[in-house]
């Protein structure tokens, strides 16, 4: 499993041209074989973070290389960001847990 973690600054006055091209990436992402999941976060200070899953290096490669993806970048770094910064990590190991639900109740 590849995780990357996206860090970034949105310029001032460019949300509204920004959402509908994340959304189109967040879409595309979706398509992509080897993807696995991606969610955003917004800090209060305004820093935005999005985490990102695919199961290889090859299929995190596939999307780097998406013509797509790729003018999208060109258009974040040349109109939407103020700062944009990222880390490629490999897990080296994964656990979850998930609390059973109270007897009766759905979960």
């Amino acid at each position: 499993m590849i995780v990357i973690v996206l860090r970034s600054r949105l310029k001032p006055g460019v949300q509204d041209e920004y959402g509908p091209t994340a959304q189109r990436m967040s879409e595309r992402a979706r398509t992509m074989p080897g993807y696995v999941s991606h969610k955003g976060f917004v800090a209060d200070d305004g820093e935005r973070v999005t985490i990102v899953e695919f199961e290889t290096e090859e299929a995190l490669n596939q999307w780097r290389v998406d013509i797509e993806h790729r003018e999208a970048k060109k258009r974040g770094f040349e109109n939407f960001y103020s700062e944009f910064k990222y880390q490629i990590c490999s897990v080296v190991r994964a656990q979850a847990w998930l609390a059973k639900a109270p007897p009766g109740k759905a979960g």
